[in-house]
């Protein structure tokens, strides 16, 4: 192989990797390795590799042809289905960062900040450097790090409880909550849940709502109720009374009872509907203004960094009051027609009242029908009343289309296969 023969694994994460045409593949997220007898350095079996639709594929580290600064290259030959370790193996970063270990001459316990792998001779990749940190001492945050041999560390091998995470979660803090849900449930239930509690109730509830169901329930229930419902809470409406019924009526119950009365009141509303109704996949929480309001006010609403960019392609024009319900539902304003209008010009004028709403009780056939037959990214659900309940976009009506387990059949019709070299 050519390029660096040491290579530092906390670094080379989020790395391009390219096929020989310089065409890019995806990007480096992990290494593989297994332990070896003895204490000696475990070896590297290959990377795990993200490619496209947040896939996470093991290239055998046989199949990686160079790494340098910036760049790896591998041979081409990729196996597309999703990586599963198998039994005595392990995710370098996921599982070894932040773990708390011992210096073998004075047992002096260190922080691991790092892991470095090296060429031998033989071409086999070990890991054979360990980078550490010792504990801050008075004022000072952080300690002196240094390197050490892997054999001067104990303690790696082990299993440690309430490990950190700083480290780890270094790596992977540029990742959107879907990716970071993705690489979540490739680890372990125990080094899983060390993340999810180190990370904020906001990032923390955007990326259960890109879990699967079973990862999604499993790890909610690995946190305490007053951190679980604040979790719910920071949800979309939806996709929080989606979870609820997945977790059983005693622990939702429990949940709603210690959330926010405002939060549970939209929750509970939707809980009220068949899951694949319209209402029952509609969000509460759509853009919403009266008929006197500005373009100007509607593109800085649409434009506020939580609103989905289904949501933000169209806003919905009502009476007063504009929490769901609203009084009576007037018409959309498409995110087009606001930037070819000046940002004075009342959103009354250019209304279009030819859209109609949908009824909550709407099936999923019928609402995905509407959006097609319209072009539209999201529609308006009208109650008898003429009152807007909110808006079902096109992502969760997607989500409701495919199979459950969509995230992870991808190209997995076979199975987990892997290519050894």
């Amino acid at each position: 192989m050519s390029g660096l023969s040491r290579v530092f694994l906390a670094r080379l994460a989020g790395t391009a990797v390219f096929d020989p045409n310089g065409d890019l593949v995806g990007k480096v997220r992990d290494a593989v390795a297994t332990l070896r007898s003895n204490n000696q350095p475990p070896r590297i079996l290959g990377l795990l590799v993200e490619v496209p639709m947040r896939r996470r594929v093991f290239v055998p580290i046989t199949r990686v042809t160079s790494i340098e600064t910036g760049a790896v290259v591998i041979t081409g030959l990729l196996n597309m289905r999703r990586f599963e370790a198998r039994t005595g193996e392990l995710l370098v970063l996921g599982e070894m960062l932040d773990r708390k270990v011992q210096l073998a001459e004075n047992s002096e316990q260190v922080v691991v900040e790092d892991l470095g792998m090296e060429q031998t001779r033989s071409g086999d990749w070990l890991i054979n450097r360990v980078h550490v940190m010792r504990k801050g001492r008075g004022l000072r945050r952080r300690g002196e790090t240094f390197t050490a041999a892997w054999e001067e560390i104990s303690g790696l091998t082990g299993t440690e409880h309430n490990q950190g995470v700083t480290n780890l979660l270094s790596t992977l803090s540029t990742l959107r909550a879907a990716d970071l849900a993705s690489v979540m449930q490739d680890l372990a239930l125990k080094r899983r849940v060390e993340v999810a509690l180190a990370l904020t109730d906001e990032r923390l509830a955007d990326v259960l709502e890109e879990m699967e169901e079973s990862d999604r329930v499993e790890l909610l229930a690995e946190l305490e109720g007053e951190r679980a419902a604040d979790v719910v809470a920071e949800m979309d409406p939806d996709d929080a009374a989606d979870l609820l019924r997945e977790i059983g009526d005693e622990r939702a119950k429990k949940l709603i009872e210690l959330m926010e009365p405002e939060d549970a009141e939209d929750v509970l509303r939707l809980m009220t509907y068949e899951d694949y109704s319209a209402g029952g996949m509609m969000t509460t929480e759509p853009v919403v203004l009266t008929a006197d309001g500005t373009v100007a006010e509607a593109l800085a609403a649409v434009r506020a960094s939580e609103v989905s960019p289904a949501l933000a392609s169209q806003v919905y024009v009502c009476r007063a009051p504009l929490e769901t319900p609203t009084g009576k539902f007037i018409g959309i304003v498409h995110y087009q027609r606001l930037l070819r209008e000046a940002p004075s010009t009342l959103l009354g004028s250019i209304v279009d009242t030819e859209t109609q709403g949908i009824n909550p009780d709407a099936q999923l056939n019928q609402v995905s029908s509407y959006l097609a037959s319209y072009n539209l990214l999201s529609v308006p659900v009208v109650d008898a009343n003429e009152r807007l309940l909110g808006a079902v976009t096109v992502d969760d009506v997607l989500d409701h289309l495919l199979p459950e387990d969509w995230r992870h059949s991808r190209h997995d019709q076979n199975g987990p296969n892997r290519m050894e070299g």
